[in-house]
C-alpha cells in the first residue's frame, strides 16, 4: 500500500500539521444495532489522542474500525469512509493484513501468544512474512523490547515464555510485537486497565517515549490517564437509540479545563458516566 503523508494548514499564521486518521460520517453495526453514529474527527500524525466517554458508547468499536478488526464480527459492517493518509482503507485494493501491519494493536488484556518465548513473541510478525536473517533479526528484537523498555529486564531470559513474565511486562512485550512490524500507527485499547498502578506508569511513559514517532490512539475510562498522556481528547457519548456518538474532539487541556459542550463538562467532572 502506497501512503503519502498529506500536510494540512489549520489556518492563517499556522504551521501546517499532518493528519494521519480520519473518518467521514462513520457508521458501524453489529447487525440491525448501530454501535457508532455519524462520526466525523480527524486524528493527527506523531501526537496521542484519548478517546473517552461512558461505557457502551463504542469507543472500541470506534478504535478497532482503523485496522478493520471491527469488520470481523458476525453482522459487522460500516458506512462512511476511513482515511490512512488519505487512502479508503476499506477500499477492494487494500489488503487487511497489509493494513494491520501499518495500524497496530494493543489490547486491554495483555496477549503474549502463549506457545511462543519472549523472542518469538517479538518476531512472530517478521517471521510470518518469511522475515528477515537471524541476526537482523536478533538485532529488531532488541531493538523493539529496548523501544517498549523491556529489554534490560528480559534480555538473559529470552528463551523463557512469554507468558512467564508480569502482567506489565506482558503488556509492554505485546508492544514490542506490534514494533516488530514497523507500523505507522498504534491503537491501545485500555492498555492499563488491567494492571497495578506502578505497572501502568510504565506503559503511560512508554507511550510519551513512543509519541514523536508513531501516531497513537487510545481508548481510556481513566480520566487522570487521557489527561496525563494525551495531546488531543475526543468525547464520545451515547444517544437515546444507544449509539455512540462523537460530542466534541480538541487539545486535551481545553477539553479538560474549558470545553464547548456541557456535557463534556458534566462527564469530566463526574456527574454522570
Amino acid at each position: 500500500m502506497a501512503i503519502e503523508m498529506r500536510p494540512r494548514e489549520d489556518g492563517p499564521g499556522v504551521p501546517a500539521r499532518t493528519t494521519k486518521l480520519e473518518a467521514r460520517d462513520l457508521n458501524l453495526y453489529y447487525g440491525s444495532f448501530r454501535a457508532v453514529r455519524d462520526v466525523t474527527i480527524d486524528i493527527p500524525a506523531n501526537e496521542i489522542t484519548a478517546i473517552i466517554g461512558p461505557s457502551g458508547c463504542g469507543k472500541s468499536t470506534f478504535l478497532r474500525s482503523f485496522n478493520r478488526m471491527h469488520e470481523l464480527a458476525d453482522g459487522a459492517r460500516m458506512e462512511g469512509r476511513l482515511l490512512l493518509d488519505g487512502i479508503d482503507i476499506y477500499d477492494r485494493s487494500v489488503d487487511a493484513v497489509d493494513l494491520r501491519r501499518l495500524v497496530g494493536m494493543v489490547f486491554q488484556r495483555p496477549n503474549p501468544f502463549p506457545t511462543m518465548s519472549i523472542y518469538g513473541n517479538v518476531a512472530a510478525g517478521l517471521r510470518l512474512g518469511g522475515g528477515p536473517k537471524p541476526a537482523a533479526l536478533d538485532e529488531i528484537v532488541e531493538r523493539c523490547l529496548t523501544r517498549a523498555a523491556l529489554w534490560d529486564e528480559v534480555k538473559d531470559h529470552l528463551g523463557d515464555p512469554g507468558t512467564s513474565l508480569s502482567g506489565g511486562q506482558q503488556q509492554r512485550l505485546c508492544i514490542a510485537r506490534a514494533l516488530a512490524v514497523d507500523p505507522e500507527v498504534i491503537l491501545m485499547d485500555e492498555p492499563a486497565s488491567a494492571l497495578d498502578p506502578i505497572a501502568t506508569l510504565r506503559i503511560e511513559e512508554l507511550m510519551l517515549e513512543l509519541r514523536g514517532s508513531y501516531t497513537i490512539v487510545i481508548v481510556t475510562h481513566n480520566m487522570q490517564q487521557a489527561s496525563r498522556v494525551s495531546d488531543q481528547t475526543a468525547f464520545f457519548s451515547m444517544g437515546e437509540d444507544r449509539a455512540g456518538y462523537l460530542v466534541e474532539m480538541g487539545q486535551t487541556t481545553t477539553i479538560f479545563t474549558n470545553p464547548r459542550e456541557q456535557l463534556t463538562e458534566d462527564y469530566i467532572s463526574g456527574r454522570f458516566g
